[in-house]
């Protein structure tokens, strides 16, 4: 039985291209995307989505109280039996129904090396803070920001002649590549967590 993988971007969703090549190629085994949500009905990644025959659902949350929101959204992931949330992009904060619901099924990717660096404008947070190194982190979602405990992080060099877009840009890569570990990690089932620290059992 495959495993069933939900998207859930507001965005252009690159990193949700990335996670459904790595599916179709292979290098995500066993896994299928049965669904990518987004919140935002003018989002390029839903084209995205169905330019690959792929399930795209969108259901807006301006002016809804978030738990509310999350109640809908939540319902639609048990109705399709969803093992594992990814979020790609997703420019909304959880609520604690939500993470309740999928507790340690829930990923994000977020470009900066954390606890470094959380919320918006990471890569311009680390420019302005002259850090020499910068990157992303894979983590499982709590009811915080940015703050479950990481699974996967690279490093990206920082240059003194970098800009946000440049930064920007080689920290994707990284993204792409890691987010595809991350959820292998997962999906194996070969890991536990010890405190706040995830650790392989294979």
């Amino acid at each position: 039985m495959k495993k069933r993988i939900a998207v859930l971007l507001s965005g252009r969703g690159s990193n949700f291209e990335a996670i459904a090549d790595s599916v179709a190629a292979g290098r995500i085994p066993n896994a299928e995307l049965a669904v990518l949500i987004s919140n935002r009905e003018n989002a390029p990644g839903i084209d995205k989505a169905r330019q690959r025959g792929l399930k795209a659902v969108v259901i807006p949350s301006k002016g809804r109280q978030r738990e509310d929101y999350d109640r809908e959204v939540v319902g639609l992931l048990q109705a399709k039996k969803i093992d594992l949330v990814c979020l790609a992009g997703f420019m909304r904060l959880l609520s604690p129904y939500f993470v309740d619901q999928f507790r340690n099924r829930i990923l994000n990717i977020h470009p900066a090396l954390l606890p470094s660096f959380p919320g918006l404008e990471a890569q311009k947070q680390a420019l302005e803070w002259g850090v020499k190194v910068s990157g992303c982190s894979v983590h499982f979602v709590d009811e915080n920001l940015d703050a479950g405990p990481i699974l996967v992080q690279a490093v990206v060099p920082v240059y003194d002649n970098d800009t946000e877009e440049a930064l920007s840009a080689r920290i994707l890569r990284e993204e792409h590549r890691i987010y595809t570990e991350a959820i292998n990690i997962v999906l194996s089932g070969q890991w536990r967590l010890q405190g706040r620290r995830v650790l392989r059992t294979e």
